[in-house]
């Protein structure tokens, strides 16, 4: 069997389609019919995350922690106590592609570190040009790349347990899960295959990661850019 971990924390408006595009790849002939769990991590939740949630397919864990690396690894264990060989993560603001899942389980790694791209830059007003530009010109989306997100992360059930699993971080547990694979001995594939489009929003959920990283680019350049 294989896992999909999804943490959220009020993302009533968004984790319909993070479910449904992870279910999509769920169903990839390339998997050849395995089962996939996909389960939404509810961490704090006090809206509909976790019905919607449910009425697109998907299992719920509600835990309260305001912590991405305990929801993490809380998901991480509940579908290793399942029987899953392989475990996916991504994020609710995120739209895996079709073929995403089936990538991961290709590469033949004890792990994968995939890449994103981002469709809607909107949010950061007259600067989303400049940003979208820059962002373009320096984010190696390509085989071979250095970038870690916990929007594009596969590992293996095996490794996954060598390495100690994720730490309770309020960020940048993925770096930190990634550090310790390497260390292990781990087979890490470092690949824009799986695909992934997330949201360059603002009101970021995990302070220290991906929305932090493009609010200070933006900062960096404002006089610039105005």
């Amino acid at each position: 069997m294989l896992g999909i971990v999804i943490p959220a924390h009020n993302e009533e408006e968004r984790i319909a389609a993070a479910v449904g595009a992870a279910s999509a790849a769920a169903r990839h002939p390339k998997l050849q019919g395995e089962p996939v769990e996909i389960l939404v991590v509810l961490d704090s939740c006090d809206d509909l995350t976790g019905v919607r949630a449910c009425q697109h397919g998907a299992h719920t864990l509600s835990l309260r922690g305001r912590n991405v690396g305990f929801a993490r690894a809380a998901g991480a264990a509940a579908l290793l106590a399942m029987g899953a060989r392989w475990l996916a993560f991504s994020d609710a603001d995120t739209r895996v592609s079709e073929a995403w899942l089936a990538e991961q389980i290709s590469l033949g790694a004890d792990a994968v570190c995939g890449t994103v791209s981002v469709d809607d830059w909107s949010c950061h007003g007259d600067s989303a040009p400049r940003l979208q530009e820059h962002f373009g010109k320096n984010y190696r989306d390509v085989d071979g790349h250095s970038h870690v997100h916990g929007a594009n992360l596969g590992v293996s059930a095996s490794a996954y347990r060598r390495a100690g699993g994720f730490k309770h971080l309020r960020c940048c547990e993925d770096r930190h899960l990634v550090d310790a694979l390497a260390a292990s001995g781990a087979r890490i594939a470092w690949s824009a295959r799986p695909r992934v489009v997330t949201s360059a929003r603002r009101d970021m959920r995990a302070h220290g990661g991906f929305g932090s990283h493009l609010e200070q680019i933006a900062a960096t350049h404002a006089g610039a850019w105005a």
